[in-house]
C-alpha cells in the first residue's frame, strides 16, 4: 500500500485490510472483488489485483503457507528483489539486501555512488548494498536505514547534523551545495470519457471494466463507447456531471448523463453487468470519482 501513496493516506485503508484479513487462511477464500471493494480510493489498483494473484500461488502452490525462501518470495506477483529482501530480513531475520527508494539515497550518499544510466547505478547499489549488509541483527539494521532515509537522510531536507552517519559518510553536509533544478510541473496526457449512469431508487447500473488499463476490474457506469445502448427517452430525469480526474499519468475528463430510472431493466452485452443497491456500494470495487457521485444518488 506504501507504494506511491503517503503513510498519512494509507493507515485507514491498513487498519481496514487487516482488521478484515489478518492472516493467510483470511484472505485464501476472497476474490479479487472483494479485494478490490477495500482498495477503492487508494488508487493504483494493479496492487490489489498483485495481492489476488499472489494469494492464489500461495494457496496452490505453497499449501496455503507464506514462503520463507528468497527465490519463492521474489516468484509472487508484485513483489520485487528489494520486498522479498525485507520480507527475509524483517519476517525471517535473514541477511538479505534491500534497495527501496529510500535506501538507494542512503547508499549512494554513504558510498559516494553514482552512475552515467539508471541500470548502472541500480546494479553498482545493489552490489554495495549487499556489501554493507551486516550477517547478525539484520531485522534492525533493515528497519534503521528505512526509516533513516525517510526521516533524516531525506530527498530534500537531509539533516547531516543528527545523522548517526555523518562522520564515515562520502556525502555528509556536501548535499547542499548542490543547487537542485526547480521541478518542472508535468504535462499529463488528457482522456475524455463518457458514461451513462442508470440509476432508481434503490439501484445503480454497472458493468466490471476489463479493459487492461486503470480501472481494470473495477465496477463503473456504462462507457458510452461500450456498444451498449440504454433508453434515454424512459428515464424520468436527466442530468449531467462533468469532472476531472487526475491519475499518476493521466487526466481524466469524464462527463456522465445520470438517468434515473422507475424500474431496472435488462441490457444486452457480453460484460459483466449488475444492478447494485445502494446500500452495498462499499461491498465492491469503484473507482473513487465514480463512488463519490454514487453515494450522492
Amino acid at each position: 500500500m506504501l507504494q506511491q501513496t503517503q503513510v498519512k493516506t494509507v493507515i485507514p485503508y491498513f487498519n481496514k485490510f487487516i482488521s478484515k484479513y489478518p492472516n493467510i487462511k483470511s484472505i485464501s477464500k476472497a476474490s479479487e472483488g472483494d479485494i478490490l471493494a477495500l482498495w477503492s480510493g487508494l488508487g493504483f489498483y494493479r496492487r490489489a489485483q498483485n495481492i489476488f494473484k499472489a494469494k492464489e500461488v500461495i494457496s496452490n502452490d505453497f499449501g496455503n503457507i507464506f514462503p520463507n525462501k528468497f527465490e519463492e518470495i521474489n516468484s509472487l506477483p508484485g513483489v520485487g528483489k528489494s520486498t522479498a529482501g525485507a520480507i527475509m530480513a524483517i519476517a525471517y531475520n535473514q541477511s538479505y539486501p534491500i534497495l527501496d527508494a529510500n535506501v538507494k539515497r542512503v547508499v549512494s550518499r554513504y558510498s559516494g555512488i553514482s552512475a552515467d544510466s539508471k541500470s548502472q547505478l541500480d546494479k553498482m547499489l545493489w552490489l554495495e548494498s549487499a556489501k554493507l549488509k551486516p550477517d547478525s541483527r539484520i531485522f534492525e539494521y533493515t528497519q534503521g536505514i528505512m526509516d533513516l532515509g525517510a526521516t533524516v537522510c531525506s530527498a530534500k531536507n537531509a539533516d547531516c547534523n543528527i545523522c548517526p552517519l555523518n562522520k564515515k559518510c562520502k556525502s555528509a553536509f556536501t548535499i547542499f551545495k548542490k543547487e537542485v533544478a526547480p521541478s518542472k510541473s508535468k504535462q499529463l496526457k488528457k482522456e475524455k470519457m463518457q458514461f451513462d449512469l442508470a440509476f432508481t431508487a434503490e439501484k445503480m447500473l454497472l458493468i466490471k471494466r476489463n479493459e487492461k488499463r486503470f480501472w481494470q476490474s473495477l465496477w463503473v457506469p456504462i462507457e458510452i463507447n461500450n456498444a451498449i445502448f440504454i433508453d434515454h427517452s424512459k428515464a424520468k430525469s436527466i442530468r449531467k456531471i462533468n469532472l476531472t480526474h487526475k491519475l499518476s499519468h493521466l487526466e481524466l475528463l469524464i462527463n456522465i448523463s445520470l438517468l434515473e430510472y422507475e424500474q431496472p431493466f435488462d441490457v444486452k452485452s457480453n460484460s459483466e453487468f449488475c444492478w447494485i443497491n445502494k446500500k452495498d456500494i462499499d461491498n465492491i470495487g469503484v473507482p473513487k470519482p465514480i463512488k463519490d457521485i454514487l453515494l450522492t444518488l
